[in-house]
Parts: C-alpha cells; sequence; structure tokens
C-alpha cells in the first residue's frame, strides 16, 4: 500500500513527511536526454475544455517533463486546479496536531501493533534518526505517511521537484487562478475517517514494503514518465485490492467527485488544466472511467 499512498495518491502525504523530506531546495532543470512525457488528457465541449494531468508527487532532479504537451496545455488554460492547495506551514502543523495524534489515554502505537511487527517498526522509525517511540503518540494513518514519504527524501527525491510545485509556481507567475479540487481539511479527513482496522494494516504495509521503496518508486516514475498509465495502474493500484474500504475512500470515492466537478464545470466556457495523483487517472476505476458514466469523453492527448 505504501506505492499507492505513500508516493502517488495524496499530495496531503508529502506536506506530512518528516522535515528532511519537506526541506529540501529547488535542484537545476534536467537536460533534454531525460525528457519525460508524462500522460495528459482533455476533455472538450465547443466552448470548454479541461486537461487532466497526472502527477508523480515527488521527483528526482534530472527529468524534463513541463514541456511540450503539459506546457502547451498549461499555457492555454485559464485555471488551474491541483488536488489541494497547499496552506500555510503553521496552519498545516495545527491541522495534523488536531486530526493526527492520537486522543489521550490510547495506547502507545507500538502497542497496538501485533507483536510480530512491532520491531520492523521500531526500526523503521530509527532509521529516519528518530527515538524509537517518536511516533507512538500518532494515530495509524499519520505514522504510515511519515514512514512512507519521509525516506523519500535519502533515495534523492523531494517535492521541490514535483509537478506540484513547478506548476503552482507557474500559475503564481501568470497569474493564472489556483485552486484545489479538495481542501487540506477534506484530505486529512479521508485519512482520519478510516476504521481503526485499515489504518493499522495501512501502517503494517507501509512497514513491510519499506525495504522496496527504492525500486518500487524507480519503477512508478519509469512508467509515468513513458506515459504509461496501464503499468501505473498495476503498480499503483493493485494491491488497493487487499483494502477495499481505503481503495473506497481514498481512490474511488474522490474519482467520482472530481468526474462531477468536470462534468459540471463543462458547463462554463474556459480552459482548466487539471492536475492530481497519476493513480487517480489510471486503471478501471480512473477519474475518466468515472467521466465515462457520466457520458463525457477523456481523449489522451497525442505529443
Amino acid at each position: 500500500m505504501i506505492r499507492t499512498l505513500g508516493a502517488a495518491l495524496s499530495a496531503i502525504a508529502l506536506t506530512l513527511a518528516l522535515p528532511a523530506c519537506a526541506k529540501q531546495p529547488a535542484k537545476p532543470a534536467a537536460s533534454a536526454g531525460n525528457d519525460a512525457d508524462p500522460a495528459l488528457w482533455v476533455v472538450k465541449d465547443k466552448d470548454t475544455t479541461v486537461y487532466l494531468f497526472g502527477t508523480i508527487h515527488v521527483l528526482k532532479p534530472g527529468l524534463t517533463w513541463f514541456d511540450e504537451a503539459v506546457k502547451t496545455a498549461f499555457d492555454r488554460s485559464d485555471e488551474v486546479k491541483l488536488e489541494i492547495v497547499m496552506p500555510d506551514p503553521a496552519a498545516m502543523q495545527g491541522l495534523v496536531q488536531a486530526t493526527g495524534v492520537a486522543a489521550p489515554g490510547t495506547p502507545p502505537l507500538t502497542q497496538r501493533l501485533p507483536e510480530a511487527k512491532r520491531a520492523a517498526f521500531t526500526k523503521a522509525v530509527t532509521d529516519l534518526g528518530l527515538p524509537a517511540d517518536a511516533l507512538d503518540r500518532y494515530k495509524p494513518w499519520l505514522a504510515a505517511t511519515q514512514l512512507s514519504v519521509a525516506p523519500l527524501s535519502k533515495l534523492g527525491y523531494s517535492n521541490s521537484n514535483g509537478p506540484e510545485e513547478v506548476i503552482s509556481a507557474a500559475a503564481k507567475q501568470a497569474n493564472k487562478p489556483l485552486t484545489g479540487l479538495e481542501t487540506p481539511e477534506q484530505q486529512l479527513g479521508f485519512f482520519g475517517g478510516l476504521s481503526d482496522q485499515a489504518q493499522l494494516q495501512f501502517l503494517e504495509s507501509t512497514v513491510e514494503e519499506l525495504p522496496k521503496l527504492d525500486s518500487t518508486m524507480a519503477s512508478m516514475v519509469d512508467d509515468w514518465a513513458r506515459g504509461d498509465p496501464d503499468a501505473l495502474a498495476r503498480e499503483m493500484n493493485e494491491e488497493l485490492k487487499s483494502s477495499p474500504e481505503v481503495a473506497k475512500v481514498l481512490l474511488t470515492d474522490r474519482n467520482v467527485r472530481w468526474a462531477s466537478w468536470i462534468k459540471g464545470r463543462m458547463a462554463t466556457p474556459g480552459t482548466v488544466f487539471i492536475a492530481v495523483g497519476a493513480g487517480h487517472l489510471a486503471g478501471p476505476d480512473s477519474v475518466q472511467a468515472q467521466l465515462a458514466k457520466l457520458g463525457v469523453k477523456a481523449e489522451r492527448v497525442k505529443y
């Protein structure tokens, strides 16, 4: 589940990462030899155009992707939509404290895990350079997102290089309206609203998959850079089948809502550039599939 939640599905996960991941400086642009052509779709009628761009929220330096079809679509757009627009860090910290910290009297998180899983959890925490009990007051979903995202910085990934940062900066420079499909409170609520069983399962599977994080991310980024949504769907969404609750709350339900928003937006003239995690634009429950159920066709944009 780490590949879907920590790395791809939720933009909010990156705001919850430990400082090592969140505060890396931006790196120089990539060379033309590392050109990426990630997938892009478009929905059109006579006076409205909506572009759908799937992102990988963190990237290493060295890929050029904000060019060609993606940049053309962005330049043509009147407004930009992300999953969320990141709030002020202090406000974000307050939201996390309010929603991600366990209530007083709750047993330490380590004790809530099966005894056979505790040593691996403790090792994952201390491998980050933290005290063994550093995450014990967290709810399981918050500990899982921390553990799934924070190690990415050691592998050279940063949200400073990620599409959301680049697109946000470009939108502000071009004076394009920049808004979110969801609010930070809503995204945090999706995680916090998961049952205790689903949260603990999320945490356990995250810890189990940490040793594979490097190869998993490399494979995902390669699929993304090649514009291969089918491979991304297999890589990112397959494990959600083991947790129908997580799949419904964090993937399918959100895709349904976004598709409904897009259909409604088609009634207003103009051009919109939407960038969301690539997992939402891949697989049988994708935003495009939900649009098709509403009678709206999304077409792949050719480079």
